[in-house]
């Protein structure tokens, strides 16, 4: 009777069990080719990297429920099995892993593989309290990647996945969007040109801080930048990172507002120092502000397809003219119309604005003006970029952005220029104190948003590791791996030495404060136009001494390793850094021997300060990246006739020296460069260091004043020069 029961169940049971397993059957294909199909973006950057050793790592998406992402590795025989909740999250674990076990490094400087016959034995799993990890300044696109090509550019997206950013600035190819737009509000083509400005100073000029500066902007550049930036956005989207795009803030042309005299449009006094063509503002109150605002994206939106976030900011270093009576309402009044015009134009799309102005302006922006121009903003439909921690503490001054979403992060490098310097220890302890915080609010993001690329590749490193490691894992334990990583050997204690002693020398240095020393940009006092003031300079960041005994340790290791190696890279990065600090030292002795008539003793530190400067111009031979020629070359390739290659070439000589204006940007983006030593630096400090010895030697006043403009002429005749400074 048992026995005839079970008979009975089991025949039923095959009745549901059989087209189970049928169904399994086609069904498991299907989700087998979904997740190849899922996973094809992520498996081609791996792919680019390692070749087809990338065939060997098994991707899966798992969807992801509680915004968080997350990873896990784990290696059976010859594969390596990753579970992530995104592309970015996959793309990192395996980069994640391959770093870990010393087989690979991605960085600016060159990618280092080397990867073992056969996987070891590794597990693995981390998870991220941020949302998204932001990168890119606006300003990036001025002093970084005007003369990119697509192929420098999915270079960049690359390192972007394997160091896990998901909410990248992209700005490229919107002026394509700004002239059909104006164009149907009656702008000439005529009319655009004098709007524009050349292609390094776009940034600036999108930001409404400047017009027309170093153009025309010629038509080739938009639309090489259109057809470009399509795709960009094409493989970030496929990467499931979510581009930040630009949206209207409130800026229009001159000629707009000379044609509509009825509006309300401000015009707002010079940017920064003056010298620049004044910009004009749109009052949010008058209708032409959501209607062009939302014309905007709907031509964006067909040039470039749908985006979920759009930066928008109106008030970049700029007061925003409001009256005093009605400062508040006014405030409200902008950041209420600035998203009502995205939300109607692209219905539950995110506004993001850069943090910076309420550090840069906290005169103005105080709590009460703060939280007004915020008030009117849904709390989720908003993103605060907080990223000049190294400088403000804003989101602690403004109670965390009183309920909105926010980033936390950081600037690290300005302008481009190259001063080796970051502090582990400093983004290590904020960001453990950040999670701890219970003021810290809504804080969905982390990240660095740097204004120039190419220097201080461990800062990245690491800055990019803190959202998954938390802060958790001891510097030095970190430092090692990198170390073998990017040194492919079994790093020497001398080595590992050397790197504490850059640690605590360098790189606890926060922020590179002299390079706004006095009032004077310049990474460097050799960097900076000459003065006689320099006698006063206190020094720059760091520890020279120990930084000195770091050097000595490297020099002699080096010797265990190929020259054309990420260490010999790093060897001249610190010899360069190192000797342009003496150079300074140097400067200041050469000018007080002038100043007190020791001529003999000028004369021999004038020449040891020559010997140097050559010196460390042959060596960055050895960093093709950090090169005059490079640059000016990029720039020339661009055009697609002579005369833009040359208008590209005074862009991209302007923007690293002169600027532009007659305030205090000459030599913000200072460049240590091959090139820039011999060819730029050294020239202005001899004329002017001649010209001192001279006025010494005949017992005249040395007008200091008339010395400084023969160099900014020259500077000028230098910018505007075409010579490509091909190298002794």
């Amino acid at each position: 009777m048992k026995i005839e029961c079970w008979k009975v169940r089991i025949n039923n049971s095959l009745k549901f069990v059989i087209p189970f397993f049928v169904m399994l059957f086609f069904l498991v294909p299907d989700v087998y080719s979904q997740n190849i199909e899922n996973t094809k973006s992520s498996k081609a950057v791996l792919e680019r990297l390692i070749g087809k050793r990338a065939s060997e790592f098994d991707f899966t998406i798992i969807e992801n429920k509680n915004q968080s992402d997350w990873f896990e590795i784990t290696t059976k025989g010859n594969k390596v099995k990753i579970q992530g909740t995104s592309n970015t999250a996959l793309c990192y674990a395996a980069y994640n892993f391959l770093r870990d076990i010393g087989a690979v490094i991605v960085s600016w400087e060159g990618n280092r593989v080397d990867l073992p016959t056969s996987w070891p034995k590794y597990s693995k799993k981390e998870s991220t309290p941020f949302e998204y990890r932001e990168y890119l300044n606006a300003c990036t696109f001025g002093y970084t990647t005007p003369w990119w090509d697509w192929k420098r550019w999915e270079q960049e997206i690359d390192w972007m996945a394997f160091h896990g950013i998901n909410l990248p600035t992209a700005m490229e190819g919107q002026e394509a969007v700004w002239q059909e737009l104006w164009k149907e509000y009656g702008v000439t083509d005529s009319q655009l040109a004098a709007h524009f400005t050349g292609p390094a100073f776009l940034p600036w000029q999108r930001m409404g801080n400047i017009n027309s500066l170093e153009g025309p902007l010629p038509q080739e550049w938009i639309k090489k930048k259109s057809t470009l930036q399509k795709q960009i956005l094409q493989k970030m989207r496929a990467l499931g990172m979510y581009p930040v795009v630009p949206a209207f803030s409130g800026y229009v042309p001159k000629a707009f507002a000379e044609q509509h005299p009825e509006s309300k449009i401000s015009e707002l006094k010079s940017w920064s120092g003056g010298g620049f063509a004044s910009t004009y503002l749109l009052d949010s109150k008058d209708p032409l502000f959501k209607e062009i605002g939302k014309r905007f994206i709907e031509i964006y939106t067909k040039l470039y397809g749908h985006s979920d976030f759009y930066l928008a900011d109106s008030f970049n270093e700029i007061t925003p003219p409001v009256s005093e009576e009605h400062k508040y309402d006014e405030l409200s009044d902008y950041g209420k119309t600035i998203f009502e015009t995205i939300n109607e134009a692209s219905p539950g799309a995110v506004w993001v604005m850069q943090g910076w102005l309420f550090g840069d302006n906290k005169e103005f922006w105080t709590k009460e003006a703060t939280s007004a121009f915020l008030s009117k903003v849904p709390n989720d439909r908003m993103i605060i970029q907080d990223y000049a921690n190294d400088r403000y503490k804003v989101w602690e001054n403004q109670e965390a952005f009183y309920g909105k979403q926010w980033t936390y992060g950081y600037v690290h490098n300005y302008g481009g220029s190259n001063p080796v310097y970051g502090d582990l220890n400093f983004y290590k302890n904020e960001l453990t104190s950040l999670l701890k915080n219970p003021n810290k609010g809504n804080v969905v993001g982390y990240g660095v948003m740097p204004e120039g690329l190419n220097n201080n590749s461990i800062v990245y490193e690491y800055i990019y590791d803190l959202p998954w490691t938390q802060g958790k894992e001891p510097i030095a334990d970190w430092l090692k791996k990198y170390l073998k990583a990017r040194y492919g050997k079994n790093i020497s204690d001398t080595v590992f030495q050397s790197w504490q002693l850059l640690l605590e020398s360098v790189y606890s240095t926060k922020y590179w404060e002299t390079r706004w020393w006095d009032d004077r940009a310049g990474a460097y006092l050799f960097f900076k136009r000459p003065t006689l003031e320099i006698t006063e300079f206190k020094g720059n960041p760091g520890d020279k001494q120990k930084l000195k005994e770091a050097l000595d340790i490297l020099k002699k290791e080096s010797e265990n390793f190929n020259k054309n190696s990420l260490y010999t890279y790093d060897l001249i990065d610190v010899s360069r850094h190192y000797y342009s600090l003496c150079i300074d030292d140097l400067l200041i002795e050469c000018v007080k021997a002038y100043e007190r008539k020791d001529v003999p003793k000028g004369d021999e530190l004038f020449k040891e300060i020559e010997n140097q400067a050559l010196r460390i111009d042959n060596m960055l031979s050895g960093q093709p990246l950090n090169d005059l020629n490079h640059w000016l070359q990029s720039a020339w390739d661009y055009g697609s006739n002579t005369e833009e290659s040359k208008l590209y070439v005074k862009n991209a000589k302007t923007i690293i020296t002169l600027w532009g204006g007659e305030g205090h940007l000459n030599d913000y983006a200072s460049r240590s460069w091959r090139g820039m030593y011999a060819e730029f630096y050294w020239p202005r400090w001899k004329m002017f260091l001649l010209a001192l010895r001279e006025s010494e030697i005949n017992n005249t006043s040395f007008d200091e004043s008339n010395v400084r403009a023969s160099i900014k002429n020259w500077e000028v005749k230098w910018s505007e020069s075409a010579a490509m400074y091909k190298h002794r």
